[in-house]
């Protein structure tokens, strides 16, 4: 039996619309590049959700302002972690392309 501590950690959201499809989507094919599980909730209890399921993640429904928490267990959790704090840190890279006014 192997009891392995997950790596844990979280990320403010940023981007005007929050976690709506197209950060969703972004979010889940960098999971998925990852063998570790991977898992996203809105909070550090949870309920937690399969960060490379589209569906389940575009249902989470962050917005702006909200903190995501992530968990990740296997070979490479680290580096999914990180990779992820730093998609969400850079606000899925949708500031400069999406025409966001500024008064």
């Amino acid at each position: 039996m192997t009891t392995e501590t997950p790596v844990i950690a979280s990320a403010l959201l940023i981007n005007e619309v929050g976690l709506h499809a197209r950060p969703a989507v972004k979010l889940t094919q960098l999971a998925k590049s990852f063998r570790a599980a991977v898992e996203l909730a809105l909070g550090p209890e949870g309920p937690w959700v399969d960060a490379k399921s589209p569906v389940r993640i575009m249902r989470v429904k962050a917005p702006k302002g909200a903190v995501l928490h992530f968990r990740a267990s296997g070979g490479d959790a680290d580096a999914a972690i990180g990779a992820l704090v730093d998609l969400v840190g850079r606000g899925f890279d949708e500031a400069a392309g999406e025409g966001a006014g500024r008064a």
